[in-house]
């Protein structure tokens, strides 16, 4: 671990389930079960968890927006439609390349993006 830098990251999500399922599926990412209000995951790079809560994350709300990264991003784009994701903001260019963002089933704003 370095200091000083991000080392883990929690989003809320109001169905725990739902959301392992999504990754899990989507993405290949591992969970661990703390209880029935949380979940850790490893995405196979980075830790995080996913705690129960009413409220989501959203970008437009003022969020922080959690951005993943795609190799090929129309794949990326069909996995999350696939698995129950929903695309909020499709696919546009931006200095640097492209992303889009979407919804997972547990309520929160995320964005992938490429090259």
């Amino acid at each position: 671990m370095v200091a000083e830098t991000i080392n883990y990251i929690e989003l809320p999500t109001t169905d725990i389930s739902k959301v392992k399922q999504f990754y899990s599926q989507a993405f290949q990412w591992q969970f661990t079960d703390y209880g029935p209000d949380y979940t850790a995951f490893n995405d196979g790079s980075f830790n995080g968890g996913f705690y129960l809560h009413d409220k989501t994350a959203s970008y437009q709300q003022g969020a922080p927006l959690v951005v993943l990264y795609s190799s090929h991003l129309e794949e990326s784009l069909a996995k999350v439609i696939n698995h129950g994701g929903v695309i909020v903001k499709p696919i546009f260019s931006f200095p640097g390349g492209r992303r889009f963002h979407f919804c997972d089933p547990g309520g929160n704003e995320l964005a992938i993006w490429s090259e």
